[in-house]
């Protein structure tokens, strides 16, 4: 399946529907050099295209991580900074899969922390996610991510106060 063909096949409809993006993920596991298409749609002008392109991306990505490496830059720069909230949790969720040094831990925290400010609360719920994530994997983040999860665990939605209090137990080390 060439590129087109796969990305037309996330046009149409509206927001309120993912379309074929499963559809579009298990074609792009079964041929990964198809991935980087879905990175380009991202950046589209089309909302719906981006939309669906992110949710692809992030299926994908779920089983296989490493295609996100050849595009950490441009996640961690021009994506990240879409300001569009159906993009911004797919990538909340494909930041801490990411294989970072720790100039770009500290760059994807300060995305998420960005991310914690959006009006969205799916949105703000999964950078708390992400941050508790990317704290797992570094000792020396843990602390301040901490505090950050317990500030939003307190004055959050309650989706987030419960989300909130899983994550604190887990880097506390709780079962």
């Amino acid at each position: 399946m060439k590129g087109v063909a796969l990305l037309r096949m996330l046009t149409g409809g509206d927001l309120r529907s993912i379309g074929r993006s499963e559809e579009v993920a298990a074609e792009v596991l079964a041929n990964p050099p198809l991935f980087s298409h879905l990175i380009r749609a991202m950046g589209s002008s089309d909302p719906i295209l981006r939309m669906r392109a992110a949710d692809a991306a992030e299926k994908v990505t779920a089983h296989n991580p490493m295609l996100l490496e050849r595009h950490k830059q441009k996640i961690l720069s021009t994506i990240a900074a879409i300001d569009q909230k159906e993009v911004r949790w797919h990538v909340a969720q494909m930041i801490p899969r990411l294989s970072m040094t720790a100039v770009e831990r500290k760059q994807a925290v300060r995305i998420l922390n960005g991310y914690l400010e959006d009006p969205s609360s799916i949105v703000r719920t999964s950078a708390m996610q992400a941050l508790a994530d990317i704290a797992r994997g570094d000792q020396r983040l843990q602390a301040v991510i901490r505090k950050t999860i317990e500030r939003f665990t307190e004055s959050g939605t309650p989706a987030m106060k419960a989300r909130g209090k899983k994550l604190l137990t887990q880097l506390r080390g709780r079962p």
